[in-house]
């Protein structure tokens, strides 16, 4: 086998040919990594068989940990979609803070909605009420738009149950609990820098909105839509439940450790709790429309999950190769003194995110390199996987298709979404990572 040195080379060759695969040559990155999982290992001078078995052992074991996670929670964006509860929970916070407040309130919104929601599918999802805000308060569509795509890439690439956190967590053996009190707490800041530079900076590019509805004809397409607190709760209730697993499981045992902690240890593992959403969710949904929910909706939630899945465990692969790779012991004894701490993470995935477009194959290859270096880098692994995901934000440009969605969708000259909305995605990143170093310090 190589020296760690010569390992510790050839890993940044290897991220450098997912980049170039996945960004400039547009290869599935499940490809990509379960083919450098191969060649790194072989090059490294692992054993063919070793190097085979790994690869199928980190495969499994990454399915077995967060398979499940990940399905349900795109299900239950799914059904958060399609019955109108995504709009009903904007309609609350915009009623909340007044239509004078437009852009604080679609922040707000979209901070809210992507926590199941993927980005894309939540910026498409409340663009017509966007535009609808915008014309009838006069606000340009440039600073509505930023403050909408800000406010959903926030909790998109820091909080449970999105997919790319859970993958990290996962990973990384993170509590997920954890994961997600700290990740809405350091998502706070972040979104409301990408609102500040929306109103301060994108304010100065005029953009009308191309809106046919109004607010109200909008709201009305929909017909009666679910109410506030049935809309909100099957994303608390999951997230309530994992907090308090974590909570029941502190040394100091605040439930006891008997018959109530197991139950809320039980009700609280993510499996168990984002199960729950999912059936909870099904109250949203209207009399008639529950066989296609359960057979249309729920079917399009696992096919659009299939491919986050896959690309998660191939990270996952490739994470188990650099785990049996002489890299750990290399940085224990040459690299640890560094000090570059949780700014590692953070500058591997915004290399990766800023290279390849792909917030979720940055956050999910970023956390297969870290995993087994956390124990050697003295990391918290809960506050890994949040300046991984502060570092998936930046730079969101030409070669991310959500940047396409923000820009085709409000009608953005290319050049002006340079300047407005990926600028704000640096910014935001940046502040995410320094809420997390702030944190690194208290937590």
């Amino acid at each position: 086998m190589v020296s760690g040195a010569v390992a510790l080379v050839y890993l940044v060759v290897a991220v450098a040919i997912i980049i170039v695969l996945t960004g400039k040559c547009k290869i599935n990155a499940f490809l990509v990594l379960i083919g450098i999982a191969f060649a790194y290992g072989l090059a490294i001078g692992l054993p063919a068989a070793k190097v085979v078995g790994d690869i199928k052992t980190g495969f499994g074991g990454t399915l077995t940990s967060i398979g499940i996670v990940i399905v349900a929670g795109t299900i239950l964006g799914t059904v958060l979609e399609k019955t109108g509860a995504a709009l009903a929970m904007t309609q609350a916070i915009l009623k909340l803070v007044g239509k004078t407040r437009a852009p604080l309130a679609m922040n707000i919104a979209g901070y809210v909605v992507s926590i199941p929601v993927f980005c894309d599918s939540g910026y498409v999802i409340l663009n017509p009420l966007n535009k609808a805000l915008a014309k009838e308060t006069g606000t340009s569509m440039s600073v509505m738009a930023v403050a909408l795509a800000t406010g959903l890439y926030a909790t998109h690439t820091m909080v449970p149950p999105t997919p790319g956190p859970i993958a990290a967590a996962g990973a990384l053996s993170a509590d997920l609990g954890r994961v997600i009190l700290l990740g809405l707490i350091a998502a706070v800041p972040a979104s409301l820098a990408g609102l500040l530079w929306a109103t301060k900076v994108a304010r100065k590019y005029e953009i009308s909105p191309e809106s046919h509805e109004s607010y109200s004809e909008i709201v009305k397409k929909y017909g009666k839509l679910p109410g506030t607190f049935l809309s909100f709760f099957p994303i608390i209730l999951p997230i309530v439940l994992i907090l308090l697993k974590s909570v029941a499981e502190f040394p100091t045992k605040p439930f006891g450790a008997a018959g109530l902690q197991k139950l809320i240890s039980f009700i609280g593992d993510p499996v168990t709790a984002l199960m729950i959403g999912v059936l909870v969710s099904l109250f949203l949904v209207r009399k008639g429309e529950l066989k296609e929910a359960v057979d249309g909706w729920m079917g399009q939630g696992i096919k659009d999950s299939a491919i986050i899945l896959v690309i998660t465990a191939a990270g996952g692969s490739f994470g188990a190769i650099i785990k049996a790779s002489p890299i750990v012991d290399f940085i224990k004894t040459n690299m640890a003194g560094m000090n570059l701490g949780i700014l590692l993470p953070f500058i591997i995935s915004a290399a990766l995110k800023t290279a390849q477009g792909s917030s979720t194959v940055a956050i999910v290859t970023t956390a297969s390199i870290m995993a087994p270096l956390l124990q050697t880098l003295g990391l918290d692994p809960a506050l890994t996987v949040i300046a991984i995901g502060a570092g998936s934000m930046v730079v969101s440009h030409a070669n991310d298709s959500y940047f396409w969605v923000v820009s085709q969708f409000s009608g953005m000259p290319v050049t002006t979404a340079y300047k407005a909305y990926s600028s704000a995605t640096a910014v935001e990143g940046i502040v995410a990572f320094c809420m997390v170093a702030i944190m690194s310090f208290v937590f």
